[in-house]
């Protein structure tokens, strides 16, 4: 593997990560316009028609095998409709840094599941890395109040959470399922499965009515969200697993609260508590804990 093919797929995974990290701002910007199913309808229509373009485009053939659909279905539902109708209902009521770091508690999941299913060692070092991101996501939902049975009742952070653990579950079935799709084509095809599964609460919701309510600024925020965040976030990701190894891959995840945090900052004026900074260093030294396999 030359140097040169490293340094794409780094630039790959490093680009998804921001669009990930800023998906969170554009998504809590366009939800006080619209409801969460009508917000993904359109995000992943968006999505869905860009990738079909490039695929016509650069000519990737679309034929799957009958064998693989249920392998789609799966992976499309997990990492697609549901991973993103729990973020954006949780946006609802908490704020978009806070999800930010809350997001880079995922590996952690993966590390838990790995050692349930993959039957791979939990160190020591491991183990102190889940108790200390542990800690960052308590002092994160309580505010640094002490009083971390608020966490019960913070329904956004828990949905928050529960969509890192699906991501977990989803990106082991993706290493486990390995579809021999090319990655674009893969990601058309979940980003169908989930426009499809959305569009009936779409027109329950009378989503095109709401459609009205929506400014230039919010068709910029829809547009980024579904061509940059739906599509080549998740294309990009793909491809830089194609050259790199996933744990070095993995590596980027915790650059994501970074973008977050500076666009809710400079997008939405959001201030910056201490206690969610404190709280997102813990879950960032966690995470690295717990990933560090030197001399293990």
């Amino acid at each position: 593997m030359n140097a040169s093919a490293k340094m794409s797929a780094s630039l790959y995974a490093l680009l998804s990560i921001t669009f990930w990290g800023i998906s969170f701002v554009s998504t809590k910007a366009v939800l006080e316009k619209i409801d969460p199913y009508s917000l993904l309808v359109l995000r992943f229509g968006i999505g869905s028609l860009f990738l079909f373009c490039m695929i016509i485009i650069f000519q990737y053939p679309l034929k799957v095998r009958i064998v693989h659909l249920p392998h789609l279905l799966i992976l499309g539902i997990l990492g697609v409709y549901i991973h993103q109708l729990i973020q954006a209902t949780a946006l609802l009521s908490i704020q978009a840094s806070d999800a930010g770091w809350l997001i880079s508690f995922s590996p952690i999941f993966t590390i838990a599941l790995s050692f349930i299913f993959l039957h791979e060692p939990l160190s020591l070092k491991k183990t102190a890395g889940i108790i200390t991101a542990v800690l960052g996501v308590l002092l994160i939902t309580s505010g640094g109040s002490g009083a971390f049975v608020k966490l019960s009742l913070s329904a956004g952070y828990l949905l928050m959470i529960l969509s890192t653990l699906n991501w977990a579950v989803y990106s082991v079935l993706l290493k486990k399922l390995a579809v021999p799709l090319p990655s674009i084509v893969l990601t058309f095809y979940m980003s169908t499965i989930g426009w499809l599964l959305t569009l009936p609460f779409f027109i329950r919701n009378h989503g095109v009515a709401q459609l009205a309510a929506l400014e230039l600024t919010h068709w910029a925020h829809l547009l980024f969200l579904g061509i940059f965040v739906s599509a080549v976030a998740y294309w990009y990701w793909a491809k830089a697993h194609e050259v790199l190894p996933a744990s070095q891959v993995s590596v980027f995840m915790y650059l994501e609260p970074v973008a977050t945090l500076a666009a809710a900052i400079l997008l939405l004026h959001e201030k910056l508590a201490a206690t969610s900074v404190i709280g997102g260093l813990f879950i960032f030294m966690g995470v690295l804990l717990a990933q560090n396999r030197k001399r293990e």
